[in-house]
């Protein structure tokens, strides 16, 4: 899978994964995922379910998680049930969605292993940003 030019991966509704999950591509997870899952970008459907942290550059959510979630942007759909703490720089809750856990926004300097912005640039833009969608 090397160069195959797939820009993302599925993991189906009747698949589940019990261990560690990561990808350097996009992934879309409509199955049972327990363990750790890293990926560029995370699309989850809405009878998923997650068991696990969540390590994403861009995550929408519409499953259940259990388990810690940091993510750059983030979008928790009105179908998703989330119980751990969230990390986020942006984040977008529909109406209906739960959530039980500790919010936290954060700088882009604090988020994913020493990639982000210039610390110029995220002390500019260190007013939380939270909207709630219908």
């Amino acid at each position: 899978m090397a160069s195959s030019g797939a820009t993302f991966s599925v993991i189906g509704a009747d698949v589940t994964i019990k261990g560690d999950v990561e990808a350097s591509a996009d992934l879309h997870v409509d199955g049972t995922v327990t363990g750790d899952l890293s990926c560029a970008s995370l699309v989850q459907g809405e009878s998923s379910l997650i068991e696990g942290a969540i390590t994403a550059e861009t995550a929408r959510l519409s499953g259940q998680v259990k388990g810690t979630i940091k993510a750059r942007s983030l979008v928790i759909l009105k179908s998703a049930r989330i119980e751990g703490d969230v990390d986020y720089e942006t984040l977008t809750i529909e109406q209906g969605a739960t959530v039980e856990g500790r919010l936290a926004m954060r700088d882009r300097r604090d988020m994913a292993k020493g990639a982000g912005a210039p610390p110029a640039a995220a002390a500019k833009d260190s007013e939380p940003k939270l909207s709630l969608a219908n």
